[in-house]
């Protein structure tokens, strides 16, 4: 159905930024070249009336060809609450567009099948393994253009943090003009702090022995990323685990990595392909000894020792490059 023809929209997803981005992307549409002050209605705060909202969504539109209604933050609202809404999605009228936006709570599970039925659910949550498209996309369609090593620096400074991304490109607009083409220099100024990355990308560095690379991604994911020093050491758990799973000279191809590894039918076998390929770099004897690090990183972190949990991690995943170096030195 053509955005046009659609009454009502909810806009789905856990970031603020990329809501707020995706409900503003929207209006524009929708309202086009007419006056805001006559088209638009924009309920926020804590002092939302949802009954006046249904009455407006039921007015026709005055020196327009549409009345475009806007909820944030419906998440704060029950059942119950949501009443007057509700109501109103039921037979909603084909002169308004009314917009929902996420936010405040959990959504109210009649909301979201009352939309379904009635009109369309966007999701804003964009994905580790999306982000580079996503990114490169938000960037072609900006007001600047960045040549290859100014896209590539965003790409790995922002990292997981993708909702940074409009602010950065609207800075970077007002700073050095629309349509200005800008290279890795010209945009470093404006980066600010690198955002969080994904746990595959902070491994991947493991499995090539990239040390300093690897903790720059471990501070990464502790800063940016706020995960607990725990939590970094189950992702390495698991990703050692994977290696010890499949290291045994009866699995040799990836459906047998993936079987070993327990990952159910139809999922990607691309993890076991990679945990084969880390634990025949690696060989038994460094798996092994990487299980054990591991291991000894638990018992400190949960008291062990008078270790700062940083430094604990820091030591641990050092080790496990010297470990992935050494086994890629073995099979040259």
């Amino acid at each position: 159905m053509s955005e046009q023809l659609r009454t009502v929209w909810l806009v789905d997803g856990d970031d603020p930024t990329l809501v707020a981005e995706a409900v503003r992307g929207l209006v524009d549409d929708l309202v086009g070249d007419a006056d805001r002050s006559m088209a638009l209605e924009d309920h926020r705060g804590e002092e939302v009336d949802l009954a006046a909202v249904a009455d407006a969504c039921r007015t026709p539109p005055f020196l327009s060809d549409r009345r475009v209604v806007v909820v944030r933050d419906v998440g704060r609202w029950g059942t119950e609450e949501l009443s007057p809404i509700l109501d109103y999605l039921e037979d909603p009228f084909e002169s308004t567009a009314l917009i929902l936006a996420a936010g405040g709570g959990r959504l109210a599970p009649k909301l979201l099948a009352a939309v379904k039925a009635k009109g369309h659910i966007t999701g804003t949550a964009v994905s580790g393994r999306e982000a580079k498209g996503w990114v490169r996309d938000r960037i072609k369609a900006s007001k600047v253009r960045l040549d290859g090593g100014a896209e590539a620096l965003v790409e790995a400074h922002l990292g997981e943090d993708v909702s940074r991304l409009g602010s950065l490109l609207e800075v970077l607009a007002a700073a050095y003009g629309e349509g200005a083409r800008l290279g890795a220099a010209d945009i470093e100024p404006y980066l600010g702090e690198a955002g969080s990355v994904a746990p595959w990308d902070f491994t991947d560095a493991i499995d090539s022995g990239r040390t300093e690379a690897a903790l720059e991604l471990l501070h990464r994911l502790m800063e940016a990323g706020e995960r607990h020093p725990l939590v970094i050491l189950s992702i390495l758990t698991r990703h050692v685990q994977g290696m010890l799973r499949v290291d045994g000279d009866d699995i040799v191809t990836e459906a047998q990595a993936a079987a070993a590894m327990g990952l159910a039918k139809g999922r990607s076998t691309y993890p076991a392909k990679k945990a084969l390929a880390s634990a025949r770099r690696m060989g038994p004897s460094g798996v092994a000894e990487a299980v054990g690090l591991v291991a000894d990183a638990e018992v400190a972190l949960k008291g062990g020792t008078e270790w700062p949990a940083e430094l604990v991690l820091e030591v641990l995943v050092a080790r496990l490059c010297r470990l992935a170096r050494a086994g890629a030195g073995a099979r040259r």
